[in-house]
């Protein structure tokens, strides 16, 4: 329950290359960059109910721990994972859907922070969130 509540962008470490690594073009990597991110998050035991609302879109995304689903990305990746809880962190693995390669993302509270950190072809990228 730690995660519910909304939070906003505050800082990016090594985004941009992340975003390179996953073939997003250089604009919208500029703009991805900036994108002024919220997530509101409300737990209910396993169900999550998240809303990502920023400049360019705002989707409403729905998942239970350990049960597969489907998500696109801002920039139209289209992905099938899902998120499990690890002690207090959310652990994700998804599959691209275009090639097959693997994204890994978490997701923990670390002080008053939401981090969320990305791993895809052994490029890492941190995006911090603020309460």
């Amino acid at each position: 329950m730690a995660f519910n509540g909304t939070w906003k962008i505050d800082r990016n470490e090594n985004y941009e290359k992340f975003m390179e690594a996953m073939g997003v073009n250089m604009m919208k990597r500029k703009l991805g960059a900036h994108d002024n991110l919220k997530i509101t998050f409300q737990q209910d035991g396993k169900k999550f109910t998240l809303k990502e609302s920023s400049n360019f879109r705002t989707i409403d995304i729905e998942f239970t721990l350990g049960v597969d689903f489907e998500y696109s990305l801002a920039d139209g990746t289209e992905l099938t994972g899902s998120w499990n809880m690890e002690g207090n962190k959310l652990v994700g693995t998804f599959t691209r859907k275009d090639n097959g390669k693997v994204l890994k993302a978490n997701r923990e509270i670390i002080g008053d922070e939401l981090v969320q950190t990305y791993l895809y072809e052994g490029v890492e990228a941190k995006r911090i969130f603020k309460r």
